[in-house]
């Protein structure tokens, strides 16, 4: 009972001082990203457990302590009180409790590689510099800073870097997953609702990290079904000598497509038989990173 009070405090409070921000965690449009606002929420009301009665404590003490109140007694040789040793350990154990418990069983649930049912969609995602490479290995086909999904169908991500690490994130889908070169990440994700959402590097990357940045379409069935036959009739081929030339340092300045991705091309950049980007090195001139037009 006080937890769930505890809860709707917090929850008009954010709501009060977010009023118009509504491209945040706090807004998700997922399974994932609505659990760990759950646990958000119900570890901040925890916390307020020791947080509220620790403030009204120090007002009320200041205040009956005053020195114009002749009612407070001072005792200079007072030293131990059981009662209050008790209180003051029993209710910072609890919180550590209930919130290791929270953690616990969200780790578990919230697992990013724990897969989501039914049969999930695979995408491959490639951090470079500075941009973002989608890969569809069922459709075979490819697309740059944009991130086409279906809407309610679960997705299943597996993540990589061609040179930094960075951070793939799309804050309204929740569970942020680092990609790294030479080693794939997983990430089981799933939005509920159609839109577009910002999505973004959440880990500095080098003079180009302002243009890391993406956007996630979830669209119904139809609609998806009708990209991935316009992708598959515009653009080029994502073969070696294409994939070569996104690891150039450049920002485009439109999202585009590949109509066809050449097999394996994802499992090749994992085990680095093709060459990484340069990245950001310190002593080397900043290169000229603003967004460029690619056709």
């Amino acid at each position: 009972m006080i937890i769930s009070v505890l809860r709707s405090m917090v929850i008009l409070t954010v709501l009060a001082s977010l009023g118009g921000c509504g491209e945040t965690v706090l807004s998700p449009i997922g399974p994932i990203g609505a659990a760990e606002r759950t646990i958000l929420l119900d570890s901040v009301a925890i916390m307020l457990a020791i947080v509220v009665p620790t403030i009204v404590a120090t007002l009320a003490f200041a205040w009956w302590f005053r020195h114009g109140n002749s009612r407070a007694r001072y005792r200079p040789r007072w030293a131990y009180s059981g009662e209050l040793e008790l209180l003051m350990w029993s209710v910072p154990a609890l919180v550590i409790l209930f919130l290791g418990g929270i953690a616990w069983i969200g780790s578990h649930d919230l697992d990013p590689a724990k897969p989501l049912h039914p049969k999930p969609l695979q995408i491959e995602v490639v951090s470079l510099d500075w941009k973002w490479l989608f890969i569809y290995p069922g459709q075979q086909v490819a697309s740059i800073n944009r991130m086409v999904v279906p809407a309610g169908v679960p997705l299943h991500l597996r993540v990589t870097s061609a040179s930094v690490m960075n951070v793939f994130f799309v804050p309204r889908l929740g569970s942020e997953i680092y990609s790294m070169s030479g080693m794939a990440t997983q990430l089981n994700l799933q939005a509920d609702e159609p839109g577009t959402y910002p999505g973004l590097s959440a880990n500095f990357s080098g003079d180009g990290f302002p243009y890391m940045r993406f956007n996630f379409e979830a669209l119904p069935a139809p609609q998806f079904d009708a990209w991935i036959t316009a992708a598959r009739s515009t653009g080029g081929v994502l073969d070696d000598a294409a994939y070569r030339g996104l690891l150039r340092q450049s920002a485009p300045l439109h999202p585009y497509t590949y109509r066809s991705v050449q097999p394996g091309l994802f499992d090749r950049i994992v085990t680095l038989q093709l060459p990484r980007g340069e990245g950001p090195r310190s002593g080397r001139p900043s290169p000229d990173i603003k967004p460029i037009a690619v056709h």
